[in-house]
């Protein structure tokens, strides 16, 4: 493979369908990074894996995985990516042991050792239909299948949802040990904010198909924060430090863009921290402005 420094660039991309328009996309995830993709369900997360994985034609812009043009050079990039969908794409009469075979014909790298090691540790049958796992288990084989050709960049969409939280721990805890050589990226969408808190490096946020902020997740975490003041009260400070403002029965809660600046300038309210889940919700709401 090529030297590169990102392991996924996206720039300008756009896919218009009737009713919904991915909208000139762009973000970087640099190499030995966690990216988490933040957004709604039908925020245009699974258009974007689409569109980077070429199962979706692009209107418009430029892709490129591990330093490659992604049409150019698709079929070399998917002998060195890994993908794992929310559903599992695998047919229900094979078995995980069918499963190592159909692999070792597609992958050049395939390591049978690797994969009967992550088969051990699931605690899964090796020769039980796929048809009859649970919803977790289904999940562990698609991650020990991702998992056993040395894939330099794992793309995972909505991979957690359904889960509970022992097993969504338990497949977190192994995406790290995955990057720990930093050479390997993944590009990980989810609605479920409280998995990328715990291991994204970078988030980017998407939202009715357009990019709403994307950076690294302790800096935008440390950056925001959340002012309480009365209704009136959201008068005296600046729209421009002003995400947007959340109104409840008490008051107002207002999302400021910088805490530290923002802490000093109104010391007379209350600023606290900001979670992934909020920064979501105020970006969410920029344009209303004032929202309930």
């Amino acid at each position: 493979m090529t030297e590169y420094e990102n392991a996924i660039e996206i720039k300008g991309v756009t896919k218009r369908y009737e009713g919904f328009t991915l909208d000139r996309v762009s973000f970087s995830v640099p190499k030995g990074c966690i990216m988490g993709f933040i957004g709604q369900n039908g925020a245009g997360k699974t258009t974007t894996i689409r569109s980077i994985l070429n199962i979706t034609n692009i209107d418009e812009g430029e892709i490129s995985l591990l330093g490659l043009d992604h049409l150019q050079h698709e079929k070399e990039i998917k002998n060195h990516i890994a993908v794992v969908f929310d559903e599992l794409p695998f047919h229900d009469v094979f078995s995980a042991k069918d499963m190592a075979r159909i692999f070792e014909g597609l992958y050049e790298e395939w390591d049978n050792s690797v994969y009967q090691q992550y088969i051990k540790r699931f605690g899964l049958p090796l020769k039980k239909k796929i048809g009859q796992f649970s919803k977790g288990m289904k999940m562990k084989l698609q991650i020990a299948c991702a998992l056993s050709h040395n894939a330099e960049l794992l793309i995972m969409d909505e991979a957690t949802t359904g889960l509970d939280p022992v097993v969504r721990d338990e497949i977190l805890h192994i995406f790290q040990e995955y990057l720990q050589n930093g050479e390997r990226s993944i590009l990980m969408s989810s609605h479920i904010t409280s998995d990328l808190e715990k291991i994204a490096d970078m988030v980017t946020f998407i939202d009715k198909g357009k990019i709403l902020l994307t950076g690294y997740k302790d800096e935008l975490i440390e950056k925001h924060g959340i002012l309480k003041c009365s209704k009136e009260q959201v008068n005296e400070i600046d729209s421009g430090d002003i995400v947007s403002v959340r109104l409840n029965n008490f008051g107002a809660e207002v999302m400021l863009c910088d805490r530290e600046n923002s802490a000093y300038k109104y010391k007379q309210y209350p600023v606290d921290p900001a979670s992934l889940d909020d920064i979501t919700l105020y970006y969410v709401h920029k344009e209303e402005r004032e929202w309930q």
